[in-house]
């Protein structure tokens, strides 16, 4: 019997993003599918909800509105941070997570790097646009109590206890 996704298996999934004009945003590479532990927010909550009870070999078209991929923009306007703020090796659409006043962590996405100043965007690059998702679902598995308690899929190569 095939396992179906569901809450605390790994699914592994070739996938092509893409927007409303249908240009590709983001896609698996041949070789390199995108696994994920479904049900710890993993991928966008639209994502999982369309995924849930599919098995290996299912091909699924998904639309995924922006309140259920990366959120309603709420702003336009970049901030501006001095350069000495950040590590040397940051890039343009970087994530990162600077602290605020109270010691809170707030995530924000590098938009543009000048000599003296950063300029940061709070909202996900991909806030308020709706999703179109190409999918086949290679695999699905039941996670190890590790994974589980991790809240992500290992992989070989992250294997801690490789005393050989």
């Amino acid at each position: 019997m095939k396992l179906t996704i569901q809450n605390d298996r790994v699914a592994t999934l070739n996938f092509v993003l893409k927007d409303d004009d249908g240009d590709i945003i983001d896609a698996s590479e041949a070789g390199d599918p995108l696994v994920y532990l479904h049900g710890h927010e993993n991928v966008v909550p639209g994502l999982e909800t369309a995924l849930l009870g599919k098995s290996a070999g299912d091909k699924v078209k998904v639309v995924v509105e922006p309140e259920d991929g990366y959120g309603e923009a709420t702003t336009d306007e970049l901030h501006a941070i001095p350069r000495e703020a950040f590590d040397d090796d940051i890039e343009a659409g970087m994530l990162v997570e600077l602290e605020d006043e109270d010691g809170e962590l707030i995530p924000v996405w590098i938009a543009e790097i000048e000599d003296d100043v950063v300029h940061v965007d709070v909202d996900h690059p991909l806030a308020g646009m709706r999703l179109h998702f190409d999918l086949e679902v290679l695999d699905v598995r039941a996670a190890t109590d590790d994974e589980i308690a991790h809240g992500h899929p290992h992989f070989e190569d992250e294997d801690e206890d490789d005393d050989e």
